[in-house]
């Protein structure tokens, strides 16, 4: 075993005594919910990450592991393919420019884990973990096409685009980018005339047409919510979230890498070999779509990570020679953030800690509601991510969603005849417009999450008599208990 073998054996090992260790986040326990209720897809992405954690559950339980299993697997399996990717694309450069002087292969590889975006996505379980395994087999089996010129990589293309579509939608893009790349040359052009082409166009179709199923029997929900806001132009607003898009990339990235991508992209523009072309359509789509949707709304940091395998195949076919400064610093900063979420040792507040905001105290204040609630029929919240964590954390307790979305889930429907119940929200949030919970739910307290004598969050409590009026009692859910208890 090579040495660069064994280091990723042994960081994937520490990823999964991590993903062991670390609270589960409300996110986490959302997705849990899914894989409790397999679907063909659901309100805010494709089914893709229920799936490995439905697989990853069968194995580890209903556990912080069980539910990050697959992620720091598969995070070694896509370093591997980007690193094979990356010696196709160096190899093809050599062909026309043999004295060209080019990184270690492994180097795409050694640099993509010191991101933070894989650091943390490693070990843990968001719609990215899946979508980036796809992103790296596609990636992989372009650079296979473009090396050996054997056609039938073209279904391999078309099963990691349709896999990845049914991750998360924004795969699409570097999809519209291979095509960019084959408009722009003749012999790519030619290959079109081929069926090869067209028959990986149609297994993709055909592993996403679940996704599109199930949002034309739901009145298209989930292309509604994430593609609403496409079009949206705030003129005012844009440098703000101009400015959050390239910080988020340049702490995701980690500064090192952000500027090693940088140099690479602009070395790509001077020398357009077909290589460079490829390599920057499957970059340069994406982000130009993610620069315009910045235009008029925020662009969350993690949506670009997909174009993170590509561009460091980019840096991986330069000559340059700082990146293993880039690489001890992104190392050294996923360090410093898995001991702060471990141990919380930097006396930081909410603000600054996302550790502390989103896995911060959950066992305790789960106890806490326990204990304020023993005499309730339910626990509920209009929170999807609170309701989730609760059902996650309180599996002898009957916890209910209570907000329209769990109507498209297939989820028990519950109703309480009598008696009370304890509805949880967040108390730094107002209840939405029009909500029925405003007028139903009597405040009989506050209760603080917090680790270390640090508030994480602080959330209000209300008791909802029974029985309930029908408009909100048609969204109750009883969501699943974890069966640990």
């Amino acid at each position: 075993m090579t040495r660069p073998l064994m280091c990723l054996v042994a960081l994937t090992v520490v990823r999964l005594l991590l993903a062991a260790c670390l609270p589960v986040t409300p996110d986490e326990a959302y997705y849990w919910i899914w894989s409790h209720t397999l679907q063909a897809s659901y309100l805010d992405h494709p089914p893709m990450v229920a799936w490995w954690i439905y697989i990853s559950t069968l194995i580890c339980g209903d556990t912080g592991l069980g539910i990050r299993l697959t992620a720091p697997i598969a995070a070694a399996v896509g370093t591997i393919l980007a690193v094979l990717a990356c010696r196709d694309f160096q190899t093809v450069l050599l062909r026309d420019r043999p004295l060209v002087r080019m990184l270690d292969p492994v180097a795409a590889g050694i640099l993509l884990n010191a991101t933070l975006a894989l650091g943390v996505g490693a070990t843990l379980m968001t719609p990215d973990t899946p979508l980036l395994f796809f992103m790296a087999l596609f990636l992989r089996a372009a650079a296979r096409l473009v090396r050996t010129g054997d056609l039938r990589w073209w279904v391999l293309l078309g099963v990691s685009a349709g896999l990845g579509f049914d991750s998360k939608y924004t795969m699409i893009l570097p999809v519209a980018g291979l095509g960019l790349w084959c408009l722009l040359s003749s012999v790519r052009r030619k290959q079109l005339l081929t069926p090869w082409p067209w028959s990986g166009l149609g297994i993709g179709a055909a592993l996403t047409a679940p996704v599109v199923w199930w949002n034309a029997t739901h009145g298209w929900a989930s292309f509604v919510r994430q593609g609403g806001r496409t079009g949206d132009w705030h003129p005012a607003s844009a440098p703000g979230y101009l400015g959050e898009l390239l910080a988020g990339q340049f702490g995701l990235l980690t500064p090192g890498v952000f500027l090693l991508a940088g140099m690479a992209l602009v070395a790509a523009f001077r020398r357009r070999t077909d290589v460079d072309r490829l390599l920057l359509c499957l970059t340069c789509v994406p982000g130009a779509v993610f620069l315009q949707h910045a235009l008029g709304d925020r662009v969350q940091p993690n949506w670009p990570v997909l174009i993170y395998p590509a561009l460091m195949c980019l840096i991986g076919v330069q000559a340059e020679r700082r990146w293993k400064g880039a690489v001890r610093l992104g190392y050294a900063l996923w360090g410093l953030l898995v001991c702060q979420a471990a141990t919380g040792f930097l006396p930081l507040n909410r603000h600054f800690d996302v550790a502390l905001r989103q896995g911060g105290g959950w066992t305790t204040f789960s106890e806490n509601i326990a204990l304020r609630s023993q005499e309730a029929a339910f626990i509920a919240s209009d929170e999807y991510g609170l309701a989730s964590e609760l059902a996650f954390s309180l599996p002898n307790r009957v916890v209910l969603g209570a907000e329209p979305r769990w109507t498209l889930f297939d989820l028990p429907v519950w109703s309480c005849r009598a008696g009370w119940g304890l509805l949880v929200r967040n108390g730094r949030r107002s209840f939405p417009p029009g909500s029925p919970w405003a007028t139903l739910a009597k405040p009989v307290g506050t209760i603080v999450r917090s680790r270390g004598g640090r508030e994480a969050e602080r959330y209000d409590l209300y008791q909802i008599p029974c029985p309930i009026p029908p408009e909100p009692a048609g969204w109750l859910r009883k969501l699943p208990g974890a069966g640990r208890g």
